[in-house]
């Protein structure tokens, strides 16, 4: 119940527009968010690079309104790419398509993210098309199937394990060569007829699909996976799997986001796992905020306890 109300304060646009204005709601983000600037972000990164993480720069935004407002974030990006590029930063980046224009166009959304890519490949680093929801799949893995053909060690893609279609989505993909995937279980509220309304079932199939991504044979043609989770109980079943097979350091990494399971993050890089946090920033924090607290709304009482704490 809890998990449907964040989803439903996510997309609301008026409550968008007025709870960020109270400096406690800021506060509380910011366990999730690293901070509304570029500059604090990156702080960020430099400091989760000092402890042997990388990470990947995610600017805040979805669903633009308007040419301007995408082809400003299509700058912010760019600005991100040269600003991690000069300061020698471990981090890619990660961009929304709904961010760049999609709602408006899928020309205007392109043109954006190639440009972007172009940049990315232009400063030696990496970019990852982000998943939303269903109604955007189609179209975004066809970007990148596009994208991949003409930047195959620039950009990778999100697929989500809550879809009944991701196994499909996958092996037509990898018909047509080597795929760089961040799998995930899958963020957005969808209907019973198009995903797992059961975890248990999320997290089969999330098993299932690793079992394809991680394959040695695939690995070693050139294909990469990223293990995207906090489940404590997948990541000790890749790790036995991983060990298995005899998997080599880069073929795969753990992802993570900011401020989730942060003795996790610890333990896997302790442990000599390469580790990559997502770290998002910008002041659109809102709907990324709610969907975090609709993962788990347990983190919204031990946001509130820290906050009180004397």
């Amino acid at each position: 119940m809890l998990r449907s109300l964040f989803i439903l304060l996510s997309r609301s646009k008026r409550i968008r527009n007025w709870i960020p204005k109270y400096k406690l709601t800021r506060r509380m983000s910011r366990r999730f968010v690293a901070g509304e600037t570029l500059k604090e972000a990156l702080n960020v990164i430099s400091n989760l690079s000092q402890k042997g993480m990388k990470a990947t720069l995610d600017l805040l935004g979805e669903n633009v309104e308007d040419e301007e407002s995408a082809i400003r974030a299509a700058e912010q990006y760019k600005l991100a790419l040269d600003s991690i590029q000069k300061l020698d930063l471990p981090s890619g980046i990660s961009v929304k398509l709904t961010h760049i224009g999609l709602d408006l166009s899928h020309e205007i959304a392109f043109n954006n993210l190639k440009s972007i890519i172009e940049k990315a490949k232009e400063v030696g680093r990496f970019v990852r098309i982000d998943m939303e929801s269903s109604q955007y799949t189609d179209i975004t893995i066809e970007f990148y199937d596009r994208l991949r053909k003409e930047f195959p060690k620039t950009v990778g893609i999100v697929l989500q394990a809550y879809l009944y279609r991701t196994e499909e989505d996958i092996k037509r993909l990898l018909k047509d060569g080597p795929i760089d995937v961040r799998l995930c279980k899958g963020a957005y509220k969808e209907p019973p007829e198009i995903a797992f309304p059961k975890k248990r079932d999320v997290d089969k199939n999330y098993i299932h699909l690793l079992e394809i991504l991680l394959d040695p044979e695939l690995l070693r043609s050139g294909s990469r996976t990223a293990i995207a989770t906090h489940d404590p109980n997948i990541i000790e079943w890749a790790e036995r799997y991983t060990k298995k097979r005899g998997l080599k350091a880069g073929w795969y990494e753990y992802q993570m986001l900011y401020g989730i399971r942060r003795d996790l993050q610890d333990y896997l890089t302790k442990i000599g796992e390469k580790v990559r946090i997502y770290v998002p920033y910008g002041i659109e924090w809102y709907p990324y905020f709610m969907r975090r607290l609709a993962e788990r709304p347990a983190n919204l009482f031990f946001i509130i306890k820290n906050l009180i704490r004397p």
